[in-house]
């Protein structure tokens, strides 16, 4: 995600560093290279042009404050006008008996998984939902929402398809009145693509449904760039909207859409959609986008992320082993899916300050990730004896655990061989200043306390 805009971004601010100070000539070469970034990545040309004519004027505005690198000031006034961009995201009002929100859009874009995933949303925050199926265009719809609903254990109102989607609407609020549901996800019909046939019925009802004021919001693909854009700009005349969603994010490495809508249509971006699970929904907050376009990272969202897919004893129970210089095959394997419920290592990179750059760098992750599913797989043919001390693993337990696994015995002998040395670095880490950090002993160098040489690592010098 916004991978493409980083990278270009970072060279531009790359060529500011080591300036002695912002001059029109280096900060108008500067300024062309972030307006190249922009166009590059489907931004609205609209919002380019004002956007470069902001920071422009702050750039030469700016005087270097004491020793600020200029490429440091550039990168502020980058950071302000990208907010100033994508504007503040007000946090809808949940504070009302009854909340109905129509889910719309064209087919393709993502509004029946949204509409699942924004209900198992709400719920996990403890609010009462009803997921209404209102789209008798396409009848796969309603019992793709019917699964989705039981897999999140969401309460589903069996519509009546026969009805018209106005009809359905309304009895779908009656419905949530009877059973007490404060928050209903109405979702609607599309077309292959914007028609008045789908104007008028989702105008119809919202009109059946006015008196409870509906949120109503767009489900826009965000690989389509500009076109995301004039498609919002469409609803938004024809029937009228509250919001958009932006599905398939993590498919999205440019981000054009993402800095286009609210500077152009006004409406706020809701959520950011990216997964086919119920789980891979993100509130949208454009200062913590921003921070991850910089290379600044999302330790926020890391955080809330971690604090919701950790189970807090079992990681308080690693941490204390590792502190204690102890770190076995099932600490390993523990590690690892910890990291597959934080996103994987791409997204964890991408959400930690200064490892953008890196994550580039390193380019395709696949390898190692393939490298970890082969590691985990090792591991499940070993018994629980052989990995909580590797050491006892001969040679006819490594034929063993190769059958097992589908791998060869070169392949396990190897990993063991890695995962050695992995315990050998956990250990310098603890005993050092990690260590110190964390209430072990003090600061040691492994070899008698010389500069130790670097070790390769277990997984290679391309990815750890």
């Amino acid at each position: 995600m916004f991978d493409t805009l980083s990278e270009k971004l970072a060279q531009a601010v790359k060529s500011l560093r080591g300036q002695g100070r912002i001059s029109e000539k280096n900060i108008e070469d500067a300024v062309g290279q972030v307006r190249t970034a922009l166009l590059e990545a489907d931004v609205n040309f609209k919002v380019v042009r004002d956007f470069i004519q902001k920071v422009r004027q702050e750039a030469l505005g700016t005087k270097v404050l004491g020793k600020v690198d200029p490429g440091q000031q550039f990168v502020k006034i980058i950071h302000d006008q990208l907010l100033a961009v994508m504007g503040t995201n007000e946090p809808l009002a949940l504070n009302r008996k009854l909340l109905p929100i129509m889910v719309v859009g064209t087919n393709g874009q993502g509004k029946t998984t949204f509409s699942a995933k924004v209900a198992a949303y709400y719920k996990k925050l403890g609010h009462q939902v009803l997921l209404v199926p209102a789209d008798n265009f396409r009848p796969a719809a309603k019992e793709q929402l019917r699964v989705l609903a039981q897999q999140g254990e969401i309460p589903f109102y069996d519509s009546d398809l026969a009805q018209t989607p106005p009809q359905i609407a309304q009895a779908g609020l009656n419905y949530a009145r009877q059973c007490g549901a404060q928050i209903v996800i109405i979702d609607t019909a599309g077309r292959l693509h914007v028609d008045d046939t789908l104007m008028t019925e989702l105008a119809a009802v919202k009109a059946a449904i006015a008196t409870e004021r509906p949120e109503v919001w767009l489900v826009a693909d965000a690989m389509v760039g500009q076109a995301a854009v004039a498609m919002a700009e469409n609803f938004q005349e024809k029937v009228g909207l509250t919001g958009v969603v932006l599905s398939k994010m993590d498919f999205d490495a440019r981000g054009g859409a993402a800095l286009s809508i609210k500077y152009v249509t006004g409406l706020p971006i809701r959520f950011i959609s990216q997964g086919e699970k119920l789980k891979d929904l993100d509130v949208f907050h454009p200062d913590r986008l921003v921070g991850r376009i910089l290379d600044m990272g999302d330790v926020v969202s890391l955080v809330e992320k971690a604090q919701e897919e950790i189970d807090e004893k079992e990681a308080s129970s690693l941490a204390a082993r590792l502190q204690k210089g102890k770190f076995s095959i099932s600490d390993l394997i523990k590690q690892m899916e910890m990291m597959k419920k934080l996103g994987g290592l791409g997204q964890i990179m991408g959400m930690l300050p200064g490892l953008g750059g890196l994550k580039r760098q390193l380019g395709d992750l696949a390898p190692a990730e393939k490298e970890m599913r082969k590691v985990k797989v090792m591991a499940s043919s070993m018994t629980k004896a052989e990995r909580d001390n590797y050491h006892i693993i001969d040679a006819s337990r490594t034929r063993r655990i190769a059958r097992g696994s589908g791998q060869t015995e070169a392949e396990v002998s190897a990993f063991l061989e890695k995962f050695g040395q992995m315990e050998q670095m956990m250990s310098s880490m603890m005993t050092g200043g990690l260590g110190a950090l964390l209430g072990g002993r003090g600061p040691q160098m492994p070899g008698g306390g010389k500069k130790a040489k670097p070790k390769q690592t277990p997984w290679g010098k391309s990815y750890f």
